[in-house]
């Protein structure tokens, strides 16, 4: 095992960044939802309030429960309107999340590339020790070799 060395630690931290700008972005994009789902709700009922309306209109109605269905209408109105606009606010906050995640993602990236060409070059590195170790061994190996040849080429003279 290699010891741990700076760039192993800013790794650790940016994958710590980039899983933490993740989970704001699902947070955001959950958020996003609910707001989605607000405004189809709302919207649903404005449009039931408005066939009630509309039966009472035809049933005949009084100025007064006219006045009230219209008010009330109204105010469902503002708030489908209040709810588009978080929508927006929302969708705002999730593209920012979103900028944010890829950005501690392209710096992991960044660090993770750091991190393989370190090890390529260790790997090289302890390549050329083997292969410097390797031949060393042979030519030890070739010296003794020829070290032999010379004793016995001498005796037999």
């Amino acid at each position: 095992m290699t010891d741990r060395t700076p760039l192993d630690t800013l790794v650790d931290l940016a994958r710590e960044a980039r899983n933490s700008a993740a989970k704001a972005l699902a947070d955001e994009r959950q958020t996003q939802q609910q707001a989605h789902a607000q405004i189809k709700t709302l919207e649903n009922y404005r449009l039931e309030y408005a066939r009630r309306l509309q039966s009472a209109m035809n049933s005949g109605i009084d100025p007064a429960s006219m006045q009230n269905y219209q008010q009330f209408l109204h105010s469902l109105d503002a708030a489908i309107d209040r709810a588009h606009q978080t929508l927006a606010q929302q969708r705002q906050r999730v593209s920012k999340s979103q900028e944010q995640w890829q950005q501690k993602q392209r710096t992991l990236s960044s660090y993770d590339t750091l991190i393989s060409r370190r090890e390529a070059r260790e790997q090289w590195i302890q390549h050329r020790r083997e292969m410097r170790f390797n031949d060393e061994m042979s030519a030890n190996m070739q010296r003794r070799q020829q070290g032999g040849h010379q004793e016995d080429s001498g005796y037999g003279y």
